[in-house]
């Protein structure tokens, strides 16, 4: 079982005036890979999601941190820069298996800005802010995630075996 660490990226709902339905649907959709340790609702503020998810990945070595939200084109939208300010490695394949698959449902999917990457042994993707996106997205990448998750933390064996 892994570290599962949330963040919901909302203005709205940092401030109590917007209900969180996103976080809670990834809370639903990891039971089986694991436990989620740290949720958190945080505004669309730059430092401070930089500042969590560096907590969630040094101090509280959390294996798997999801974001929901704040991957749009709205000016407030800084969870990508956020992430890649603080990953060491990218992992394109997830997101762009998540815009792959969400494109079939929704031409607004091009629009997109996700991310994941590695920071130190902690896995971070960016998910959209909508429980459908979200439930759409996580959907298609969960069945890699575990075999992912033992190779970054050092629980699995070779990938060509």
């Amino acid at each position: 079982m892994y570290r599962i660490g949330i963040i919901t990226v909302s203005d709205k709902g940092s401030r109590g005036e917007r209900v969180d339905r996103s976080g809670p649907a990834i809370r639903e959709m990891v039971k089986e890979l694991g436990e989620v340790v740290r949720y958190e609702v945080l505004p669309d503020d730059l430092d401070t999601l930089k500042e969590e998810m560096v907590n969630m990945s040094d101090k509280l070595k959390i294996d798997l941190i999801l974001t929901t939200g704040g991957t749009g084109l709205s000016p407030r939208d800084n969870t990508p820069e956020a992430t890649l300010a603080v990953i060491e490695r990218e992992v394109p394949g997830l997101p762009e298996a998540m815009r792959q698959e969400s494109l079939k449902k929704t031409k607004h999917a091009m629009l997109s800005r996700a991310v994941a990457g590695v920071r130190n042994r902690t896995l971070i993707i960016n998910l959209p802010g909508s429980v459908k996106g979200v439930q759409e997205c996580l959907g298609v990448i969960l069945p890699a995630l575990p075999h992912g998750l033992d190779i970054l933390t050092g629980r699995g064996g070779e990938c060509g075996s």
